[in-house]
């Protein structure tokens, strides 16, 4: 019925963004138009791509001939206010430095927020979690040890997610309503058209039979979760399935593409919410008491970080009590709206000529500091750089950049923020393979400069049954014929070449 309807929230859910903010928000803006319908939230589910500027795109896991400093920035330095409240997790192709600065989440920009490595948050009554990054079992045991400038190699290791995370998540007991990932669950393939999905992606069909296709975590967090949808992006194709669980509830999976023409990356859902809540981001007491309760166990040491079991002799279950989490909000001061306090950590793209660009020095994020000394919880970064962090040494636009001492390291039985004392041993990370590069006289394109004039109409095919016939219906599909219509007709649009992101053996 028509009350139904309006008593659920409209979400958009987008695959990987790959930077295309513009071309993203005007598709949704003609579906509202074509539909007549108003979208109250997007979620998009990594290779967010939020560059600031030209050395934001020095920190990202792709080859220098593809640096593309795309949309984002318009929104970062304010030219342009995202339409509509967005919420992001982080992929295996973003601007770590400036990520990293947000661990357990934050604005990267009015009206756009990041879910941190991983998070809950609580939108008008929906409960939406998070992780970001991908699956490697290289680094998947180890801490958050990587900070910029980057080596090829942290480059590479600091999207990969970690055990702490997943413990964490694991905690969690309360109903979750939307979780995203960017890399499918293991196994995923077993509950939807598995065949269909070969016959696209021909060259899955070994990962497939090998059961490699997928994050091992993944699929322990899905079965434990058991969240009502679960949405990812990362392998740029379209693929549903429906998940039961020996408790009778199921979880609607979905994985969309990447925003580009005739390519099915925009999926609108219908989720029920409380009328009577505010479309605003809250933070959840739950995760957030677990948050406080397993502060002990983050490590930023380049070493196998065992998590706790039941064959220990520390706690090792931290679903939190009802005491617990009644001391977490106090410190909140009985208020989890999550404060509008974005603030610029570094210049956004000018468009000016710069002859040389290189990775920029780490700095710590005046949001993570008060989230920090609210909780009493570490940030990471700071626990690495070794800075008593206040409000005066967080950098503002045209300031000069906190820097690096290399050779610092803090022990993790000193890194609480309100410690009086750190203590300091050795260490030695490799330099940037390639920390600058020089430019002849023109700096790394706009997508709109970089795009060429035969996709600039390309129709936006976006939603069909995203469940085949021999399965129930995920979601009811929207189907969108439009056009989209970039605000300056007269730019020249080219899309990036998909090789882009073949470079790397395992993360691609």
């Amino acid at each position: 019925s028509r009350k139904q309807i309006e008593l659920k929230m409209k979400i958009a859910v987008e695959g990987c963004a790959h930077g295309e903010l513009d071309n993203i928000y005007e598709t949704i803006k003609c579906l509202e138009k074509k539909e007549g319908f108003k979208v109250d939230l997007l979620i998009c589910c990594g290779d967010f791509q939020s560059s600031r500027n030209e050395e934001d795109l020095y920190c990202m896991a792709i080859p220098p001939k593809y640096y593309n400093i795309c949309s984002f920035y318009k929104y970062y330095i304010g030219e342009k206010t995202a339409p509509v409240l967005t919420i992001f997790i982080g992929g295996n192709h973003e601007a770590s430095n400036y990520l990293q600065e947000l661990p357990y989440g934050g604005w990267v920009a009015p009206n756009i927020y990041y879910l941190g490595y991983a998070g809950v948050i609580n939108i008008a009554g929906i409960r939406i979690g998070g992780i970001s990054g991908i699956y490697n079992g290289r680094d998947y045991m180890k801490g958050h040890f990587e900070h910029c400038p980057y080596s090829d190699n942290s480059k590479r290791s600091v999207y990969h997610i970690r055990n702490l995370e997943v413990f964490r998540l694991k905690q969690l007991s309360e109903p979750i309503n939307i979780f995203l990932s960017h890399d499918w669950p293991n196994g995923i393939w077993n509950y939807g058209n598995k065949d269909q999905l070969i016959r696209f992606k021909p060259f899955f069909e070994d990962d497939i039979n090998n059961e490699q296709l997928g994050s091992k975590p993944g699929e322990e967090l899905l079965n434990t979760l058991k969240p009502d949808y679960w949405f990812a992006a990362h392998l740029h194709c379209k693929f549903a399935a429906v998940i039961p669980h020996s408790c009778g509830k199921i979880t609607k999976f979905l994985a969309l593409d990447k925003c580009l023409p005739k390519r099915r990356f925009l999926q609108i859902v219908d989720v029920p919410h409380n009328p009577n809540l505010k479309i605003e981001i809250n933070y959840d007491l739950e995760w957030l008491t677990i948050l406080r309760l397993t502060n002990h166990l983050l490590s930023v040491k380049n070493v196998t970080n065992y998590m706790p079991g039941p064959n220990g002799s520390e706690r090792w279950e931290f679903t939190p009590t009802e005491e617990e989490k009644s001391a977490t909000l106090q410190c909140f001061g009985n208020n989890l709206l999550v404060p509008n306090n974005f603030e610029k950590t570094a210049l956004g793209y000018t468009g000016r000529n710069i002859k040389k660009i290189k990775q920029p020095e780490a700095v710590c994020n005046l949001q993570t500091v008060l989230f920090c000394k609210k909780l009493l919880v570490d940030d990471p970064l700071n626990i690495i750089l070794n800075l008593d962090v206040s409000v005066n040494s967080i950098i503002s636009e045209g300031a000069t950049e906190i820097t690096i001492d290399d050779q610092t390291f803090i022990d993790e039985s000193d890194s609480s923020l309100t410690s009086q004392t750190k203590k300091k041993v050795a260490l030695n990370l490799p330099q940037p393979v390639q920390d600058s590069v020089a430019f002849e006289d023109n700096p790394p394109k706009t997508c709109e400069e970089s795009y060429s004039e035969e996709n600039q109409r390309n129709n936006a095919e976006l939603v069909q049954n995203v469940i085949s016939k021999s399965n129930k219906e995920l979601v009811k599909a929207t189907p969108l014929d439009c056009e989209i219509a970039p605000e300056n007709s007269n730019k020249k649009f080219k899309r990036r070449n998909a090789s882009m992101y073949q470079s790397e053996d395992v993360d691609s």
